[in-house]
């Protein structure tokens, strides 16, 4: 495989669109549409749906994957031969972690291996897609079913506890917590995040919560909104303000969570991988 046409290919995938990836490359869009042409001809197989963004089709996502692994290789290569190469190296990782235990996991990665992270953040439920398309080598997930060609480890749990303020409480408690708290205002990360209808619902037996809701789709400033008092949400301990009290003691929702990565024999990605379970066997459950 011509790496050249494969990090083209990789290129426009990343960027979205022939113009941007042709600003990446340095190139002009004609010779990126050209190169797409050429390795489209050598497979004998459409890769790109032309849209904008590009779109992939299921040949263009397996050719991605393994060109990823291709250039990963040949980036291991270059720094095993001491030509001082740095390797790209895209994970997908959920919200929270990345706002939480994620980053100092990172930090135990040995700066000698000169590794260049691309993080991606997708709900913990949705990275598995990105490893699927070939657009990360690894990802946090909430699957343990492998994606085909990679290996999966648990890492942990994130324990979430329903919290509020006070003046939250005051204004909407009437009742039993399970009469009140489906018809209150929500705090959701985002159309993707059913933390708040699945523990509504080990109340309720059936019944979701409030359709009123808040979409914040940052870690950092959801809490902040909650302590604002715009709604009720599911808080990981790690990121537990002042000013919020526990909703119902005692009663949580635990989300595993699992390392996929590619069955690649490469020493960034091993190390990764070993400094990413070290942290989540002190950080998670």
């Amino acid at each position: 495989m011509d790496l050249d046409l494969v990090r083209t290919l990789l290129a426009v995938v990343d960027a979205g669109t022939f113009d941007a990836a042709a600003t990446v490359l340095h190139v002009t869009p004609s010779a990126v549409s050209q190169r797409i042409k050429a390795l489209e001809q050598r497979t004998g197989r459409v890769l790109l749906v032309r849209v904008r963004p590009v779109r992939l089709t299921p040949s263009g996502e397996v050719l991605v994957r393994y060109g990823r692994q291709l250039l990963a290789l040949d980036q291991d290569l270059e720094a095993a031969l001491g030509q001082d190469a740095v390797v790209r190296m895209p994970i997908a990782v959920n919200a929270d972690s990345l706002a939480t235990w994620f980053l100092p996991a990172l930090q135990r990665v040995s700066p000698d291996l000169r590794i260049s992270f691309d993080l991606h953040r997708e709900d913990q439920d949705h990275t598995t897609a990105l490893l699927r398309q070939g657009l990360v080598m690894a990802a946090v997930t909430s699957s343990r079913e492998p994606v085909a060609g990679c290996s999966v480890r648990k890492l942990g749990s994130i324990r979430y506890a329903a919290m509020a303020t006070p003046s939250f409480v005051d204004q909407h408690a009437d009742g039993p917590l399970r009469s009140w708290l489906p018809g209150a205002p929500v705090v959701v990360f985002d159309r993707n995040d059913d933390l708040q209808d699945r523990f509504v619902r080990t109340l309720t037996r059936g019944r979701g919560a409030s359709g009123h809701r808040h979409c914040i789709p940052s870690s950092e400033v959801y809490v902040r909104a909650i302590v604002a008092g715009l709604g009720w949400g599911m808080v990981p301990p790690q990121q537990l303000q002042e000013g919020l009290v526990d909703l119902a003691p005692g009663r949580t929702v635990d989300v595993p969570l699992y390392w996929q990565q590619w069955k690649l024999d490469s020493p960034a990605l091993t190390a990764v991988a070993g400094a990413v379970a070290r942290e989540a066997a002190v950080a998670l459950r």
